[in-house]
């Protein structure tokens, strides 16, 4: 063939039968992703469940059996529940000492007071070492912080933040109802909370910042009392989490309201001795949290 010359095209053979044309794809969109190992990458909806079932109903025989359950568990592990209590107490030992330092023992208030709002954080360890006990698996230090670090893929982390938010707003919330009652002057001129708390002033305004620390306790107990251990048990996005914990909660009022009054009253008197009692109360009531949450969420398949 003389070279810069194009072959022509082949001679289609009237004999053969056309080719039929190809069918366009009823569900167009994008190809499942393979992942490492020849596996396809599943949707998140596909491992999760349909649907949370209804909690359960629980007497106040709940709340004895699942601080017996904590006391136990903490027990046949008491040093993961004294390693993960130690962070909180040296926190409050250092919030502690800076602001007896400064003279402003006062601004400790706000902080004890919205505690309950950030003891779920200490949680998630406990939780998993009660599922662990509860799966007869062995307690190993490597594999139980693996898997609590492993939680910033999951949904913990935004229930984190909601948690966050909630007592920074809290914290802001404490000192305007300290600047309404005392005066912006106070923040910088009181010194001793002796000289606050014994006027009138002072009293109205521990009683109203209590009941609204308490408004701000009770929403975070409804969002967390069964929403915590949900996204750590099961695949459900937070919000889900959230919308089954406040349903546990409409189910069992009166329960969760005694649940949450001994909540209050443990951490309360463990913070008092310095935050010390905290090494006890924290892990403890952090292995009952996850037992009261088997008894308010059942299985499903």
């Amino acid at each position: 063939m003389t070279a810069g010359l194009r072959e022509p095209l082949p001679i289609p053979d009237p004999t053969r039968p056309p080719m039929p044309n190809p069918q366009p794809d009823p569900n167009p969109g994008p190809r499942p992703v393979p992942q490492p190992g020849g596996r396809v990458a599943r949707a998140a909806a596909a491992d999760a469940p349909h649907e949370i079932p209804d909690p359960a109903i629980v007497g106040f025989d709940a709340i004895p059996a699942a601080l017996a359950a904590g006391w136990r568990d903490f027990r046949c592990a008491p040093a993961f529940g004294l390693f993960f209590s130690a962070f909180y107490v040296a926190g409050g030992m250092v919030l502690a000492a800076f602001a007896r330092a400064s003279g402003q023992d006062w601004w400790l208030i706000p902080f004890i007071l919205g505690f309950p709002l950030i003891a779920p954080f200490a949680a998630v360890g406990l939780y998993e070492i009660s599922h662990r006990i509860e799966n007869g698996q062995r307690n190993a230090w490597r594999e139980v912080l693996g898997v609590v670090f492993a939680q910033k893929d999951r949904q913990v982390p935004s229930m984190a933040m909601a948690i966050l938010l909630m007592f920074m707003f809290w914290v802001f919330v404490a000192h305007t109802i300290f600047a309404l009652f005392m005066g912006a002057g106070a923040l910088t001129n009181i010194t001793t909370s002796a000289e606050m708390l014994v006027q009138p002033r002072g009293l109205s305004m521990l009683v109203i910042g209590t009941l609204i620390g308490a408004g701000f306790a009770a929403v975070l107990f409804a969002m967390t009392v069964a929403g915590l251990p949900l996204i750590l048990d099961r695949e459900v996005d937070f919000i889900t989490a959230i919308i089954a914990s406040f349903q546990a909660v409409a189910a069992n009022k009166a329960v969760m309201l005694g649940w949450g009054l001994v909540i209050v009253a443990i951490l309360g008197l463990s913070i008092l001795p310095w935050f010390l009692g905290l090494f006890i109360g924290l892990p403890v009531l952090g292995h009952a949290s996850w037992h009261m949450y088997r008894q308010l969420v059942p299985d499903w398949d």
